[in-house]
């Protein structure tokens, strides 16, 4: 089941981290792009094999001690077609080198077009006699804030294909309380609680053989005392952490978002490891190793 390979490979290489790839183009070093625009010219393509290129060797550095990884697909889109492609090829890559991956695309819509949506990222085509998996991601993000319509189809095709969702439920941006911390009329409970029971409750007939079920949450490292009350009140969902690190989250904020045996969650990180060579000076891939090591390390100290 899909929680629980992610949670086997977290227990194996003893560390509950994911790496978020963005590939702004500022995150690259100039001798990769200017290599790749020597070749191609300065376009989208030139820019999408430069994004391919880093991103592989950031997935050689980082393979056996990080068990996940997160692309962010806007960053792929914004570079049109190859962009998209450049997703594609990543995302094989890093499941070849035996990480789980996580397409952070954040795909929120109803009916046919969520169907669409979760064929893509998580489901099969079929073409003629033939079928394919798009991109095959392990999980997806998903904008649980449609409701149960916008959720749906996305858990059906994470049911029939052993892959998982994470749905956004107390995300870590600062204006996340503007309608997330609102006391919804008659329940007296804020809204994000409720996107929480919403999910628990749609998802309780698809637990794993650990007792997690196919939709995670999203629920950031900025808010822990949040984090504490869900973790709490949903023993048996995933938890996805954004907000440590660049974004001011600390290891003692994500510590509440794991359950008392030190599972159930996955702690991520995107500009403190992909940028580390900016502060460091060395070489991009050994500087996201070596932050790779440090944030492992740090998290290991509380969870």
């Amino acid at each position: 089941m899909s929680f629980s390979r992610l949670q086997r490979r977290i227990d194996q290489l003893k560390n509950p981290t994911v790496v978020g790839l963005d590939p702004d183009l500022a995150h690259i070093p100039a001798s990769i792009l200017d290599k790749h625009m020597s070749e191609h010219g300065e376009g989208l393509e030139a820019a999408a094999l430069a994004v391919y290129e880093w991103g592989v060797g950031l997935i050689d550095a980082l393979c056996d001690i990080v068990p996940a990884l997160k692309p962010q697909s806007a960053f792929y889109e914004a570079l049109g077609p190859h962009g998209v492609l450049t997703l594609k090829k990543t995302c094989d890559y890093a499941r070849s080198k035996g990480m789980y991956v996580i397409i952070d695309a954040k795909r929120g819509d109803i009916g046919s077009t969520a169907a669409a949506y979760a064929s893509a990222y998580l489901g099969r085509i079929t073409v003629g006699n033939s079928t394919f998996a798009p991109f095959d991601g392990d999980a997806l993000t998903v904008n649980a804030y449609l409701g149960s319509d916008g959720v749906l189809p996305f858990l059906s095709d994470a049911k029939q294909y052993d892959k998982a969702i994470f749905a956004l439920v107390k995300t870590s941006n600062p204006s996340a309380g503007e309608l997330q911390d609102k006391v919804a009329q008659g329940s007296g409970e804020k809204v994000y609680t409720l996107v929480g029971d919403l999910l628990a409750e749609i998802s309780k007939d698809s637990l794993d053989d650990m007792g997690f079920s196919r939709i995670g949450a999203v629920v950031g490292a900025t808010y822990p005392e949040e984090s504490a009350f869900l973790r709490a009140r949903l023993p048996n969902t995933f938890f996805l952490v954004p907000g440590y690190g660049a974004q001011g989250g600390s290891a003692a904020d994500v510590a509440v978002a794991f359950n008392p045996e030190g599972k159930g969650a996955i702690v991520n990180s995107s500009r403190g490891i992909i940028a580390a060579w900016k502060k460091s000076g060395g070489g991009y891939a050994d500087a996201a190793r070596d932050a790779a090591i440090a944030m492992r390390d740090e998290l290991r100290g509380v969870v």
